[in-house]
């Protein structure tokens, strides 16, 4: 567009110097002549103030021109200003999120992602998710994501949730089930080994048990007894064996929540939990299988919203649709959600966009700005052209009926 604007600059003065040497052919020159003379004066002068907001005309330095580059950072605070007072102000933000309904569009989404735009968006999104995957150093990024793992780790006390965890286990009954198969295991386990107990009590024995062969009788007696007393530990909920054992659990329970000297020891061996190599060669193989499950994922979309995790998205989409009161919710949340970040992060977005526009140099603003909005100056020009060519014969009628 600049090199139009420049050349239909150009015509008019070629127009203009024909117009002149001939301009005493006929009257009807002189009309040509005034337009492409008013029509460069109009070319000129739009070139010369498009040109002044991003540099000095010619490389000459004109007063009040290079007026883009010599305001940048004030361009800079205005665009944060604008920023913050028309996008991240609480009260704007709790205004526009009042008007929608993003339950509504999120549960038509997942009940048909497949539906026209609803699909170039996902597929679109989906594509940009793998991308992002792809680019980063998955070693930095997931020892990133393990170091900060291991940050809330640290802080959370494991002790006192393991004691409340085992507290309201034993009180609901659940660790029941645990227990009978703890019992189970025990006697499959005591069956495969019989032959190592016999083996045990042989060896144990002096030489007149086993000469008579009461070793094996009371091998026999002891293997029995257990299996007897393991079959009524099973059977009976009250058995003094497995109120012993619930009593044990609960005091456990108890002192993983009270017990200064146990919840030392817990957070230790949690430490060195966490401190081993091995777990942090376990979480960086978890974290490449999930980083290459969720790429194949996105780069297959339509695999994502199939089976049975398709249809558990639809069902929660469908849900989503149908509930008002849910979709209330979830839009409370959601302004909740959004007003809060613009409250806590809003001024710290603002500062970002005023700061890396500060840091660019003179000539990088100028050239993004010229570039988003150059193509429409270069109109002006070409308007400044015709408009003043058209005033010029305008007035050169005038003249010539007056």
């Amino acid at each position: 567009m600049r090199i139009v604007a420049t050349a239909l600059l150009v015509a008019m003065a070629v127009l203009f110097l024909v117009a002149r040497r001939f301009e005493g052919v006929h009257p009807a020159i002189g009309y040509l002549v005034a337009f492409t003379e008013a029509a460069m004066v109009g070319g000129l002068a739009d070139w010369f103030a498009v040109t002044a907001l991003f540099r000095h005309p010619l490389g000459v330095p004109i007063p009040h021109t290079a007026i883009i580059p010599a305001n940048k950072d004030r361009i800079a605070d205005t665009m944060a200003g604008f920023l913050r007072d028309n996008f991240l102000t609480p009260t704007v933000v709790a205004r526009r999120m009042r008007d929608m309904n993003l339950a509504r569009a999120a549960g038509d989404f997942l009940a048909e992602p497949r539906v026209g735009g609803q699909s170039r968006i996902r597929e679109g999104a989906a594509g940009l998710l793998a991308e992002l995957l792809e680019s980063l150093d998955p070693e930095r990024l997931g020892n990133q994501v393990r170091a900060g793992l291991a940050r809330q780790a640290e802080r959370i006390e494991v002790s006192p949730l393991l004691g409340s965890a085992l507290e309201a286990t034993i009180a609901e009954g659940r660790h029941r089930p645990l227990l009978d198969s703890l019992i189970r295991w025990i006697g499959h386990t005591l069956e495969k080994n019989e032959d190592m107990v016999r083996a045990v009590i042989h060896s144990r024995a002096n030489a007149v048990l086993r000469w008579t062969g009461l070793d094996e009788r009371l091998a026999n007696s002891v293997l029995d007894g257990l299996y007897r007393l393991l079959a009524e530990v099973l059977v009976d909920p009250e058995h003094p064996l497995r109120k012993t054992i619930e009593e044990s659990l609960a005091k456990l329970a108890h002192d993983l929540a009270h017990d200064p000297e146990l919840r030392q020891k817990v957070e230790a061996a949690k430490r060195e939990i966490l401190a081993n190599p091995a777990v942090g060669a376990w979480w960086m193989g978890v974290w490449e299988k999930l980083r290459h499950s969720l790429i194949d994922m996105a780069r297959d979309p339509n695999a994502a919203f199939a089976g049975q995790l398709g249809e558990s998205l639809a069902e929660l989409g469908r849900a989503l649709r149908q509930d008002p009161a849910l979709q209330w919710q979830v839009n409370r949340f959601a302004r909740r959600t959004v007003v809060g970040v613009a409250t806590r992060y809003g001024g710290q977005i603002v500062q970002l966009v005023s700061e890396t526009v500060r840091r660019w140099d003179a000539r990088t603003v100028t050239d993004r700005i010229e570039r988003a909005v150059g193509r429409d100056l270069q109109f002006i020009r070409i308007n400044g052209t015709l408009v003043g060519g058209l005033v010029g014969v305008t007035i050169h009628a005038l003249s010539q009926w007056l």
